[in-house]
């Protein structure tokens, strides 16, 4: 079986092949590895798994069941860890500023771990907000044949009789805060919302990227959106070790697979199901490790023209789990690719196209969760991209499931989420207002902090679409309502949000694809005249120096040239 393999074209023959390499193949004795074991290729089984949150608590456990692919396929399973900083914990406090950052570290960590151990093709499992990203950059860095495993999403937790997740805690908080529900039904309602292991249920972050990741060619088909717990998760993972070797032999990596089109086609999954707004950061993000441009304002032309087809919460009824059941990610481009919204040419990771994978899909029309293009929840996407005086380097919000398109409305203005969460529990914002909370953005944060905390209080006091929210930060994917995340250049930067007073009227219109700062220019200029740089209390640390090299949201937010500047791929070392 190994025959099938030329390791002195692999990248692992710098650690196992040639007398010279007798002192590095004695640590793999050491492992109990065979000779004939250490001839084979290695595969790196990299794995987000840790006890943090229940998004990660099986990841290891599918890791090893993908050992059992590798090796009856021919290659060598190699296994380590990564990190995770899990949103839902992070939320509402400073430990937030972590979270975007740690899409770096993972990518970092994988590429550093590869690369020192020179493997030779990779298997990687997410299941929390900033790994699923964070892990298919390091797949597109390393441009080694490599699939991405999502860990799967937990089933809905229920309370008085009804389907919940864990944005509807956040959400009682702020009932709570508004007085209009006892502590005991929050203490309540916390211990059942989230009932086992697996990412959070709804079309958030996890589960949006979890769709991307299908839908760019990376992970094989319908397999994302089986729930955590269920069996069929393990029967996956073993089927994407044993594939990860076909892709080896046949030379297929992730730059052959996520083409630019790719890249379109992703976007407009997003937005089909209403998806979260970080996928504008992270679509980006992953198009600059494979040297291809494609910027919020791509993601947003993409938007566009893609109707809005997923009943899935926040902006409507159902969580991934429905989805599955409803036939996955491909039952959904399934009436995608036959309303012309997708590109069927693009390569996947069963080295097949996509129309060649979807030809093998039937479509239901029995399912509640999918609607075909034809007859869409709406016409245009669950998420809109922005721009105007305010934004002139863009910002997004998230429109599925709102009735309200336009807002205008004066300024409260905020320089941190805490003091905006605090104005919130004081139930001292008034309807009509824009809120601004600026200084979160990825430099300025540092670390471009998530607001779901003040979202859902705001929803949970009554305010959720009778006020308008606008950051340089970003938004949870559990987040809903007027919320205006991304925006560009960030206050840090000395963009015009950093100009914004208390009182200054603020227009928004998201049918448009417009956001204005209704403030003469010459007033403008004396603000930015009198505007000075702030510093922040992270003046040392990870946080520190992700703030000296972090770029703007609308890039991707990235900490590095990408492969437009390299100069070799690791893949041909």
């Amino acid at each position: 079986m190994t025959n099938r393999f030329d390791k002195s074209r692999l990248p692992s023959r710098h650690v196992s092949v040639g007398p010279e390499r007798a002192p590095h193949r004695s640590y793999y004795y050491a492992m109990g590895l065979t000779e004939e074991e250490i001839g084979r290729p290695f595969v790196a089984l990299a794995s987000a798994g840790n006890d943090s949150a229940p998004c990660n608590t099986l990841l290891d456990v599918q890791a090893d069941a993908a050992r059992g692919g590798v090796i009856q396929n021919g290659g060598m399973p190699r296994r380590f860890n990564t990190i995770t900083v899990t949103d839902g914990i992070a939320m509402g406090h400073q430990g937030m500023k972590s979270s975007l950052v740690s899409r770096e570290v993972i990518a970092d960590s994988v590429e550093l771990s590869v690369r020192g151990h020179c493997y030779d093709a990779l298997v990687g499992f997410a299941g929390c907000d900033k790994s699923l990203p964070g892990m298919m950059m390091a797949m597109l860095r390393l441009n080694i044949p490599s699939i991405f495993v999502y860990g799967g999403s937990i089933l809905p937790g229920r309370y008085e009789d009804k389907d919940i997740t864990v944005v509807d805690v956040f959400e009682m908080v702020g009932r709570f805060a508004a007085g209009t529900c006892p502590i005991s039904e929050l203490h309540e309602m916390e211990k059942v919302a989230c009932p086992g292991h697996g990412a959070c249920g709804g079309q958030f972050t996890a589960n949006t990227m979890a769709c991307v990741g299908e839908a760019i060619g990376l992970s094989l088909p319908n397999s994302n959106m089986v729930p955590a717990p269920y069996s069929t998760r393990e029967q996956i993972a073993v089927a994407a070790g044993y594939q990860v070797m076909e892709l080896l032999e046949r030379n297929i990596r992730p730059r052959d697979i996520c083409t630019r089109a790719a890249f379109v086609n992703a976007a407009r999954v997003v937005a089909a199901t209403g998806g979260s707004t970080n996928a504008a950061l992270h679509l980006p993000a992953m198009a600059s490790e494979a040297g291809i441009e494609f910027d919020l304002f791509d993601v947003a032309e993409a938007f566009k023209s893609t109707p809005y087809i997923a009943d899935l919460k926040p902006g409507g009824q159902y969580v991934a789990k429905d989805m599955y059941e409803a036939g996955g990610v491909y039952m959904l481009m399934k009436t995608m690719l036959g309303g012309g919204f997708l590109d069927g040419n693009c390569l996947t990771v069963t080295g097949k196209t996509l129309g060649e994978n979807i030809d093998q899909v039937t479509w239901n029309p029995d399912q509640k969760v999918i609607y075909d293009v034809k007859t869409p929840i709406s016409s245009t996407g669950g998420v809109v991209g922005l721009r105007g005086s305010l934004a002139p380097d863009g910002a997004i919000v998230k429109v599925a499931g709102m009735h309200r398109l336009q807002f205008t409305g004066p300024a409260r203005v905020f320089d941190c989420e805490e003091d905006c969460f605090a104005a919130v529990e004081a139930r001292s914002i008034n309807e009509g207002e824009v809120i601004v909370i600026r200084y979160e953005g990825p430099k300025g944060g540092p670390g471009m902090r998530e607001m779901l905390s003040t979202t859902a209080a705001l929803y949970g006091l009554g305010l959720g679409e009778k006020v308008a929210l606008i950051t340089d930060g970003r938004f949870s994917g559990a987040t809903r309502g007027f919320c205006i995340g991304h925006v560009g250049p960030e206050a840090a930067d000395g963009g015009p949000i950093a100009l914004i007073e208390d009182g200054d009227t603020i227009r928004i219109d998201a049918e448009a694809g417009t956001i204005d700062l209704d403030v003469p220019e010459d007033v403008l200029a004396v603000r930015r005249a009198a505007w000075t740089h702030r510093t922040n209390d992270y003046q040392s640390g990870a946080l520190w120096r992700y703030s000296q090299t972090v770029g703007p949201a609308y890039k991707g937010a990235v900490t590095h040239p990408g492969a437009a500047a390299e100069t070799h791929v690791y893949a041909d070392i």
